[in-house]
């Protein structure tokens, strides 16, 4: 087991909690640094709300907590140290391109927009029928605004012929 996994396993409630809070739409802006300084760990970074956001339950904390007490972190972790190779693996062959009907929805405040901007698709998506972003919202958008992210679906979905 790595240093990670460690860190993560050694209070998953800490764990989940400041990581869904962190990467939300209600975090205060500036307080989350997805990459800590020198000697830093993924924990440092974070922060813990006051209280649980009102998108987040006790009951469903407790399924994450749960889970992740039994399981670790090491399988997750794992998708990210064999990111490269993923990548490698599963990208397609030169001018590859998305060629069925697809529609983005992201957080306004989702910290991932940073390094994957929506405009990044024009070049490889042929049929995007639309960007959603929604105001406030962070990472978690089907958490934190399940209505809207309902709403944009199924508005794509009565567009396809």
């Amino acid at each position: 087991m790595g240093h990670a996994d460690r860190e993560l396993a050694k209070d998953p409630a800490r764990t989940i909690t400041a990581t869904l809070w962190s990467a939300s739409g209600d975090v205060p802006p500036g307080s989350m640094r997805w990459l800590p300084r020198d000697g830093a760990r993924y924990l440092d970074g974070l922060s813990e709300p006051p209280d649980l956001p009102g998108w987040l339950t006790e009951e469903d904390l407790a399924v994450y907590v749960d889970a992740f007490a039994r399981t670790g972190f090491t399988g997750p972790l794992n998708w990210y140290r064999n990111m490269d190779r993923n990548w490698e693996l599963g990208h397609p062959p030169a001018g590859g391109r998305v060629t069925v009907p697809a529609l983005f929805v992201a957080g306004e405040r989702d910290p991932v927009l940073k390094m994957a901007p929506p405009q990044v698709m024009e070049e490889w998506v042929d049929d995007l029928r639309g960007t959603v972003i929604l105001p406030g919202a962070g990472h978690w958008i089907q958490q934190e605004r399940p209505e809207a992210v309902n709403e944009a679906l199924i508005a794509f979905l009565r567009s396809l012929d």
